[in-house]
């Protein structure tokens, strides 16, 4: 029998509980949500979750305060943190805490389905689950990446890329469809190709998608996301 993962989901706001509850209850996941941070603690006591949702604006416990909490306290499952809030230094702050992910409201649900699917995915890997393998496969237009072999293909055929655009093809698509700024491309690229970035991302990024996009002037899949950096937008293939 296939093993049916366990979410536990944490929002003030009935309405999103219920909605979420409906949609990943159809998506195959087993689902219980919950209002407040005591109530998360009753259930995390009785049994063992595989990921939790949380929201961060809440009272009188928020999201930050409830993950740090967790984690002080040994808590290893995933957390996929929402948000109304849209400022990257949130982000940031929501990751250092503890968070695995961060998603910002409103957000469609497939994708939000993609996020806990992938991190799930991750956990699997990092226990050493043999069912689950190491490599990610992505899917963009006529494009596959293998994230681990950095490979490229293209209707199966390779595509041939220059070092200092597969390294940056690597940087986004370890994140796909999350921004991922300039400064941590940069840090990526420590330690094996650093001087082939620095200062230049914006000249590999039109590089890659002159490879990637049929039209590098309107790009689809690695879009810019202003003050943040870029993204890859993405598919993960099962």
């Amino acid at each position: 029998m296939e093993r049916v993962d366990k979410i536990i989901v944490l929002d003030d706001e009935a309405e999103l509980r219920n909605m979420l509850q409906r949609f990943l209850t159809g998506q195959g996941f087993q689902v219980r949500v919950v209002a407040d941070g005591k109530r998360l603690d009753r259930f995390l006591q009785r049994e063992p979750f595989d990921l939790l949702v949380l929201d961060l604006m809440m009272e009188p416990e928020d999201g930050l305060t409830i993950c740090r909490r967790l984690r002080a306290e040994g808590h290893t499952l995933p957390i996929l943190m929402l948000t109304a809030k849209g400022d990257p230094v949130d982000r940031v702050v929501g990751l250092e805490t503890g968070a695995d992910d961060y998603l910002a409201k409103p957000f469609l649900p497939n994708e939000l389905v993609a996020r806990i699917r992938a991190l799930l995915r991750r956990q699997r890997i990092a226990s050493g689950d043999p069912t689950v393998s190491a490599s990610q496969l992505l899917s963009f237009g006529d494009f596959r990446f293998d994230v681990a072999k950095q490979t490229l293909t293209r209707n199966s055929s390779p595509v041939d890329v220059h070092s200092a655009q597969m390294l940056l093809l690597h940087a986004l698509g370890s994140s796909p469809n999350r921004p991922v700024s300039r400064e941590n491309l940069l840090a990526r690229a420590r330690g094996r190709d650093h001087d082939a970035l620095d200062r230049s991302i914006d000249v590999q990024v039109l590089r890659l998608r002159q490879i990637i996009e049929a039209d590098p002037s309107k790009p689809r899949y690695i879009k810019t996301v202003w003050g943040v950096g870029y993204m890859l937008v993405a598919d993960l293939v099962s």
